[in-house]
């Protein structure tokens, strides 16, 4: 009897998710080419992110956009918790907490909120709290996402 290969790194079905389960992402640390990429490829030149002499001693180091630090983390759940099983995204509610700056390592608690099958094409409206903490595991950002995911 041959066994099918499970896929590595496909996301979670939404049957593989109960209200209070909870997950920890990999850690990243973000680093100057990232908040440079950021900025450029975004357009986000914003004088707090391109002299590093603005505002001086406001913020300890170089400042990274709170947009840059969320997206580092929703990347590491794509890669993980929705590759593959993910439908959409729809709502986003974010709370900047603390800042961050180059050369903070963060990394995101996950626990999941509500799942709801919806009436149709074996689908659910998953929501999640999300925790991203800094190295000192100081909560920066807090977001609740609601996201479609697909069923088996």
């Amino acid at each position: 009897m041959t066994q099918e290969a499970k896929l590595l790194g496909e996301g979670f079905y939404w049957q593989d998710l109960v209200v209070g389960q909870k997950f920890k992402t990999f850690k990243r640390t973000i680093t100057e080419t990232d908040i440079v990429n950021f900025i450029s490829v975004t357009g986000m030149l914003e004088t707090i992110f391109i002299d590093k002499t603005f505002n001086a001693g406001a913020i300890k180091g170089r400042p990274v956009p709170g947009a840059l630090t969320y997206s580092i983390i929703e990347g590491l759940l794509m890669q993980t918790m929705v590759q593959g099983t993910g439908l959409a995204l729809l709502e986003v509610h974010k709370k900047m907490l603390a800042p961050v700056v180059a050369g903070d390592t963060v990394w995101a608690e996950v626990e999941v909120t509500q799942v709801r099958p919806t009436s149709k094409l074996n689908r659910a409206v998953v929501s999640t709290r999300v925790d991203i903490k800094n190295q000192d595991d100081v909560i920066v950002i807090t977001y609740d996402v609601t996201r479609m995911l697909s069923g088996r």
